[in-house]
């Protein structure tokens, strides 16, 4: 089956690769285990053999076929998470055929007790950030994530203060993460145009409450607005308060209003929220 570039389909071919992948997951069989875009189940079956449940998610109906056909998973569709039978007796694993991002995806780890689990996935590329922030903003947030992504955007997620982007922030407010190590281009068919990234993330376990939440990115946001102004100067323009009164506040946090989004941390940006939110 030709990949189809629609989907952002890549298919890993570098056996060392997914040796690696599986040992930086040290997993074990009381595991489960969500695996996003299985793909052709190169990833799949290694996972099956070593955890205790697994569920896959596959927008492509044919890909999800051949899965189920290939490795005797189980099959179904998002529409009948709702039904009391999922996972049936002789099969431990099952594919779910639709879009993650349509997904009801605390409905789905209820119905098929799946808490404390873990998110390992070669990911769609081009809906990297929408997925990675549907897990991190969920009810229930995976233990950690070991998830392929193209090497800049993991990079730009691990990124430290003075180089942080709106992404990186989004990232660390919830969880810490690290890159593991890089995967040439030349391990996937067909062969993309960018090397990629193994990438760790490990939710902090809190749950900020949705007021302050909503604060913290609304300031967040503000001071990316514009690139190459200073902190002061985004914030004022987009907050609509005079200026002086933006650098007092900037001041009160410990900065200083020439400053620019990249340069701070996420303690930084949280001490700014409380006071933007006053």
């Amino acid at each position: 089956m030709r990949p189809k570039k629609s989907l952002g389909q890549n298919f890993l071919r570098d056996e060392k690769v997914l040796t690696e992948i599986i040992a930086s997951a040290k997993l074990n069989a009381n595991d489960n285990v969500i695996e996003v875009g299985p793909g052709e189940g190169v990833l799949s079956t290694k996972l099956n053999e070593r955890v205790g449940k697994l569920i896959m998610i596959e927008k492509d109906e044919q890909l999800s076929k051949n899965l189920a056909k290939n490795f005797k998973f189980q099959i179904s569709n998002f529409k009948s998470i709702s039904n009391d039978k999922t996972f049936n007796s002789e099969n431990k694993s099952i594919v779910f055929v639709g879009d993650i991002l349509e997904i009801n995806l605390p409905e789905l780890i209820e119905k098929n007790n799946f808490g404390n689990y873990k998110l390992i996935a070669n990911i769609p590329y081009y809906i990297t950030s929408p997925i990675i922030r549907m897990f991190l903003e969920t009810k229930y947030p995976p233990q950690e994530m070991i998830l392929m992504v193209q090497r800049e955007v993991a990079e730009r997620i691990c990124a430290p203060a003075g180089q942080m982007s709106l992404l990186s922030v989004s990232v660390q407010y919830y969880a810490t993460p690290e890159i593991l190590f890089y995967v040439d281009k030349k391990s996937f068919w067909p062969v993309p145009e960018v090397d990629s990234a193994i990438i760790k993330i490990v939710p902090d376990g809190k749950t900020p409450d949705k007021k302050t939440t909503v604060n913290f990115f609304r300031t967040v946001k503000a001071g990316f607005c514009a690139k190459r102004k200073t902190l002061s100067n985004n914030l004022t323009s987009s907050f609509q308060l005079d200026k002086k009164t933006i650098e007092e506040k900037i001041k009160k946090a410990g900065l200083v209003p020439t400053q620019r989004a990249q340069e701070l941390n996420i303690a930084d940006w949280k001490k700014l929220a409380n006071l933007m939110s006053d």
